[in-house]
């Protein structure tokens, strides 16, 4: 009897809650991941997380008992001139951390020193006043260091995006503040200042880029899926205008990125209701997968986070589920995953993380454990 119990002992110190040994990877038919890439910085200025017991861990230790199977980070080029984060080295170590884990890493390549989004996709400093065609070799040389680096460290990335949300294109600059951060005028619009790839400017040259990328990838590590990433998930006219240009000028991809997220779609004024735009979105995965025959998944994702007013939360929480069961099992299988976008952050960061101001997951992570697949109990 005590030889049983010695083996049941030594099985369950061997395996992880899931069932797992620890540090080695599945592969779910649906994935649950977070981007995270605000780690480093936040553990250098002293933050610390605690699980909802009170108990210290680590973000990446974190993730993986609140359910998550993988992790997010961003490149950015050069970023010393923003506190060094999220370069090269900075996602290495990171990256050894999700993989020392078991969880799967995607890679978010911003091609800029600094953030990257649909109001701006500012030129990185050392490619500036090159022509396409060296702004090209640029963005695939970065491409292939980042991978190469990787690769020599025994990390290969599961998913590897070309961009982040790329909606307007890449590789276009702005007029900036002091700070780094793009001017806009009343009505919310910037004043492009250099344009390479703005897909309505230059549409041949965004899916220039886009092929230079995906091509770089494959070279390295052509078992990575490369995902394009657009932002406005619920707006159909919007993937079916850049990935018709993608397609006319011969540039590929794996997968389409979407992000999600029904509080800035309100709060912007292009939709009243978040539930419709979780409609708009899962519709929206039905027409573009079927349309250019490849899988989706939502790589960001977020939900408002209220402290004096639970009922936020557990809403985030209802409308965070509802995401991940239709996106899984009503669009015929060809969403393969959600990521929410730097859950970790305490409200007085973001205001669409999923911790409270004392380190703690809301009630908006749940979301994921109650919808555990089967098989993952």
């Amino acid at each position: 009897m005590k030889k049983i119990l010695y083996l049941i002992l030594i099985a369950c110190t061997m395996t992880s809650c899931g069932g797992k040994p620890q540090g080695e990877a599945i592969e779910p038919d649906y994935w649950y991941g977070a981007d995270i890439s605000w780690t480093s910085s936040m553990e250098a200025s002293g933050t610390k997380l605690y699980n909802e017991q009170g108990e210290e861990r680590d973000c990446f230790t974190l993730m993986k008992e609140l359910g998550l199977h993988a992790v997010r980070l961003r490149v950015w080029v050069d970023p010393s001139a923003y506190g060094g984060w999220n370069d090269k080295n900075d996602v290495l170590r990171m990256a050894k951390r999700a993989d020392d884990l078991g969880l799967a890493v995607m890679l978010s390549m911003h091609y800029s020193d600094w953030w990257a989004d649909p109001a701006k996709q500012n030129i990185p400093e050392s490619w500036r006043g090159h022509s396409y065609d060296e702004m090209r070799r640029d963005l695939a040389d970065h491409t292939k260091e980042v991978l190469t680096l990787l690769k020599e460290n025994g990390i290969t990335p599961k998913w590897v995006q070309v961009g982040n949300e790329v909606s307007n294109g890449l590789l276009w600059s702005v007029e900036r503040d002091e700070h780094g951060w793009e001017i806009k005028d009343e009505n919310g619009n910037t004043t492009i200042t250099e344009s390479m790839g703005h897909v309505d400017r230059n549409p041949e040259q965004f899916a220039g880029f886009i092929e230079a990328g995906y091509q770089a990838v494959k070279e390295v590590s052509p078992e990575s899926t490369v995902i394009v990433h657009l932002d406005n998930g619920f707006d159909n006219d919007l993937y079916n205008k850049d990935f018709d240009i993608l397609k006319q000028y011969g540039a590929h991809w794996d997968m389409i990125g979407m992000s999600l997220y029904p509080y800035w779609a309100i709060s912007s004024g292009k939709e009243t209701n978040a539930d419709t735009v979780i409609t708009k979105c899962m519709e929206n995965i039905r027409l573009v997968s079927a349309k250019y025959d490849c899988d989706v998944m939502i790589v960001e994702t977020g939900f408002e986070v209220d402290e004096e007013h639970p009922e936020v939360m557990a809403e985030g929480r209802r409308l965070l589920e509802r995401a991940i069961r239709e996106s899984r099992d009503e669009c015929g299988g060809r969403c393969k995953g959600i990521f929410y976008w730097e859950p970790e952050c305490k409200p007085g960061m973001y205001r669409l993380g999923a911790f409270t101001s004392d380190g703690r997951p809301t009630e908006i992570m749940r979301a994921f454990r109650n919808n555990t697949q089967q098989g993952e109990e």
